[in-house]
């Protein structure tokens, strides 16, 4: 299904200890590797023409230039700040920097899980949240962004 959002860019964020994917808790996280999940994601983004840019990483201050960064050359971005989600303060207040609309993402159920993870910095900043489903979550949030794109052509 072609939403008519062939020139729009959206960058994937994915936060800390996501790349051990498949090895790490499979029974909360699921047993897809982040590469199997990436390719999920650009073959999905082909199919309703949206560019993707994916990004990795285990520290709080790339995360955070590559925010800032997204200004002027994204159009969307899909962030699984994963434990920064919880404390960073810094992620968040990049977030709220930019004009770029962003779209949280979780593989688990936040809610359902221990307390500390209840609580979400980037929430207040974002479109909306997504969590629950599995690497399913980032196809969601990926039909949402080009929901969002397209009501904005």
């Amino acid at each position: 299904m072609n939403l008519g959002v062939s020139q729009k860019r959206v960058l994937i964020i994915h936060g800390p200890n996501l790349n051990l994917l498949g090895k790490r808790e499979p029974t909360i996280y699921g047993v897809k590797t982040l590469e199997d999940i990436n390719a999920d994601l650009c073959v999905h983004a082909r199919k309703i023409a949206v560019q993707l840019e994916i990004v990795q990483s285990n520290h709080e201050g790339i995360i955070v230039d590559t925010i800032q960064q997204a200004q002027g050359q994204f159009d969307l971005i899909i962030i699984n700040a994963a434990a920064f989600t919880h404390y960073s303060v810094a992620i968040r207040d990049a977030l709220a920097a930019i004009t770029v609309p962003a779209i949280e993402v979780h593989l688990s159920n936040i809610h359902k899980r221990e307390e500390f993870r209840h609580k979400s910095l980037i929430a207040p900043v974002v479109i909306g949240q997504i969590c629950g489903f599995g690497s399913m979550s980032y196809i969601l949030a990926l039909e949402a962004a080009a929901t969002i794109l397209q009501q904005e052509a």
